[in-house]
């Protein structure tokens, strides 16, 4: 019987190993609002959207849309702010329909600075309008 579970015991491991679900990607969320503004432009700047972002290893996927925005869209960004809760520099570009609302996906491959952006929660996601060049719509990507 002792025989038995010990050849036994490297095919149920094999099994148990082969069942086990795969590591888990980071998935973000990313709620688009208009981008605090100055009063002057601040009617053209309008809008909301939603979207996912799914990290697998350096890759980064992202899926979403947007609806409401006050003239086509031109660009979707991802920037990094040197802390949470403030504007940074661009570091890739995503296509957007040029339209007032529509759904997008992209992908990007993220070097170690823009992971460790993206862990210490210092990434966001913009979106720019023909109405509203310097961003309409920008959302944080949070766990």
């Amino acid at each position: 019987m002792v025989r038995l579970i010990r050849s036994a015991a490297p095919a149920f491991l094999t099994l148990l190993l082969a069942a086990a679900p795969a590591a888990a990607a980071d998935t973000f969320r990313i709620r688009l609002t208009p981008v605090p503004i100055e009063a002057a432009i601040r009617a053209d700047v309008t809008g909301r959207g939603e979207a996912t972002a799914v990290l697998d290893g350096t890759r980064l996927t992202i899926t979403g849309s947007f609806e409401g925005l006050g003239g086509p869209a031109t660009i979707a960004r991802l920037h990094a702010g040197p802390v949470m809760a403030v504007r940074g520099p661009a570091f890739a570009d995503l296509p957007v329909p040029a339209a007032t609302a529509g759904e997008f996906r992209a992908e990007v491959e993220l070097d170690a600075a823009q992971l460790e952006a993206l862990a210490s929660r210092r990434v966001y996601l913009q979106i720019a309008s023909e109405r509203a060049p310097d961003g309409n719509l920008w959302g944080w990507l949070l766990p």
